[in-house]
């Protein structure tokens, strides 16, 4: 049989692990429900986790969005459907998003375009723009920054 966790080994085990990266609260409850911690000590856990400000979703959130953005390549969409999952408030979520510029997803999407149109098999101009725009709908970039980068690019920068 599994040993449970007490309230006090949760709350180390999980500021320390806070002290090292960014983590959300629903992430910080998971694995509290993992380790076996009661109902009324994850709630206790959980408030002194937030009073100490180990856990901050929107400090979560602003750092989650810049890492998916940069690093990851990602677009609105699929952002706001991780924060989804992470069970992040919907106003907070929406606000760090916004901060966002257009011109910082189309920072990433342009090149990754460029590089994909190189290695995309069609057999038509048509065929190959329905292939590209399937690839940046899934990586969560909306239709409206798509088709900024193919009108523009299929002029200019897809001509070598």
């Amino acid at each position: 049989m599994k040993k449970e966790t007490t309230a006090l080994q949760a709350y180390q085990k999980l500021s320390a692990l806070c002290a090292r990266s960014e983590h959300c609260q629903q992430e910080m409850t998971d694995k509290m429900r993992q380790w076996g911690v009661s109902d009324e000590d994850q709630a206790q856990v959980m408030a002194r986790l937030i009073k100490e400000k180990y856990v901050d979703d929107a400090r979560f959130a602003r750092a989650f969005v810049y890492d998916k953005i940069r690093y990851s390549k990602w677009g609105r969409r699929k952002v706001e459907q991780a924060l989804w999952q992470k069970h992040i408030d919907e106003a907070i979520g929406r606000e760090v998003l916004d901060g966002v510029d257009d011109e910082e997803y189309l920072q990433n999407l342009r090149p990754m375009l460029r590089q994909k149109r190189r290695s995309i098999k069609a057999q038509s101009e048509y065929e190959r723009t329905m292939k590209l725009i399937k690839f940046a709908l899934g990586r969560g970039f909306t239709m409206d920054l798509i088709k900024q980068c193919i009108e523009v690019d299929d002029e200019d920068e897809f001509s070598d």
